[in-house]
């Protein structure tokens, strides 16, 4: 069999048969209902997506040149840049939080804009981009842990904080960065593991003397997702069973090595392996961690506010009543789910995640699977309160009239978020199906 028309799924193994092209459709697995990555054709345009991220990075630049919002009070004025909140930060003794707010919203999306158009850029011309495979990989290395939407909903919680105490001001970088958010969720949209199939494309074009323009597929759109067909009847056929594997980087199914301890992919030479070796003792050991930062997340202050030589120090429950008393319940209610609630149902979840794949459970095994995705994507929306910290510390610096630090609390704060995401990338989301598939094999005689 030709292993390169398979694919399988990275979240519960199962191998499909690879169509030549989903014409802008998106695949989903039948049996957990995660997407299919590295399909042919799959979600945008090579020309949409090409326009998209250099307009995001054109964009991104004016986010950063310009003030996103301004303070005016007693005949005072502030104003609050992107920068300006990492200087802010790293001035007042808290260096890690400066640096964290720095890579998430600063850093990480440049590089994944660069990364993209130095690869995008050149297949649209029809040629083949120096470095193709190591762009690929910083674009997934970096992705996940790029927050420009939550950043964005930081600014919009701080406004509304600061209408109470002064005059705020939007400034030009607010309505750049609102258009940013839009368009980088466009943009994480797109699978960069399809573009294998397009560096295919021009290499062949190129070896064969053909231009790569005449044989280009035409234009995908979204429409309604696409419903892969199994590969076999139960029991199902899974790239461990078949003794095969795939990669998580390109999509290429490959057979297993089994005398080769770190086995690369042989077309993207991404490392490849069954299952994620220590998967849940990692994830366990990261979830301890959380859960251990996470009381002084909410003990210790997040902020301290001196105004008129009076202080007075802010806790995550104490902003969340603040709020509530002063009549803004909905926004409340956001701050309370996406600081307090989601980082303790995530690492609930994971916890339960980790205790039943270790005890090989096979109850409700795409429930969990369902869970777990749910439970990765809302995460990162926990850095709300580190950023709003970040901003208010930049606004209200007026003096010996109203100055406000970070706080320690801010500090730990951060350290759930960065641990409970790394716990959710470590564990395997295919051990949850082991079991399942171990279910219908006969026992031996």
């Amino acid at each position: 069999m030709e292993y390169h028309r398979l694919i399988a799924c990275h979240e519960c193994d199962l191998l499909f048969r690879k169509p030549p092209t989903v014409r802008g459709r998106r695949a989903t697995c039948s049996r957990c209902g995660a997407s299919l990555t590295a399909l042919p054709g799959a979600g945008l345009s090579l020309d949409w997506i090409c326009a998209v991220t250099l307009a995001a990075l054109i964009t991104y630049c004016i986010a950063q040149s310009f003030p996103l919002i301004g303070l005016r009070a007693n005949g005072m004025t502030s104003e609050a840049t992107l920068f300006g909140a990492v200087h802010s930060l790293w001035l007042g003794n808290m260096r890690v939080v400066a640096t964290v707010v720095f890579c998430f919203s600063i850093l990480f999306p440049l590089v994944e804009l660069l990364a993209l158009l130095c690869v995008l850029v050149p297949l649209r011309m029809g040629k083949l981009p120096p470095r193709f495979n190591g762009m690929l990989r910083v674009v997934r290395l970096v992705r996940p842990w790029g927050m420009v939407e939550v950043f964005m909903l930081g600014v919009l919680v701080t406004i509304v904080k600061m209408v109470s105490i002064a005059e705020v001001v939007p400034g030009p970088g607010l309505f750049a960065l609102a258009a940013l958010t839009v368009m980088l969720a466009i943009v994480a949209s797109f699978d960069p593991g399809g573009l294998w199939v397009v560096h295919d494309e021009i290499a062949s074009a190129s070896i064969a003397g053909v231009r790569w323009s005449r044989i280009r597929a035409g234009r995908g759109r979204f429409t309604r997702p696409l419903r892969a067909r199994k590969a076999g009847s139960s029991p199902a056929i899974t790239a461990q069973r078949a003794g095969l594997v795939g990669c998580h980087a390109c999509g290429l199914v490959q057979t297993r090595r089994k005398r080769t301890t770190h086995q690369r992919c042989a077309q993207c030479r991404h490392m490849l392996h069954e299952r994620r070796p220590d998967s849940l003792s990692r994830t366990l050991s990261l979830l301890v961690a959380a859960a251990l930062a996470y009381i002084p997340a909410n003990l210790l202050p997040i902020m301290h506010a001196s105004s008129l030589g009076r202080s007075e120090d802010d806790t995550i429950l104490g902003g969340v009543a603040y709020f509530w008393t002063s009549g803004d319940w909905p926004l409340a209610v956001v701050v309370f789910v996406a600081s307090v609630l989601v980082p303790m149902l995530k690492l609930v979840v994971l916890t339960f995640l980790t205790i039943a794949a270790r005890r090989r459970s096979w109850w409700r095994a795409r429930e969990r699977a369902s869970l777990y995705r749910m439970v990765e994507r809302i995460g990162r929306w926990s850095m709300l309160d580190v950023f709003v910290v970040a901003l208010t510390v930049t606004l209200v610096h007026f003096g010996a009239f109203a100055v406000i630090t970070a706080g320690p609390g801010a500090l730990f704060f951060a350290a759930v978020v960065i641990l409970t995401m790394l716990a959710s990338h470590q564990f395997d989301p295919r051990l949850i199906w082991d079991s399942v598939d171990a279910a219908h094999v006969p026992a031996k005689r």
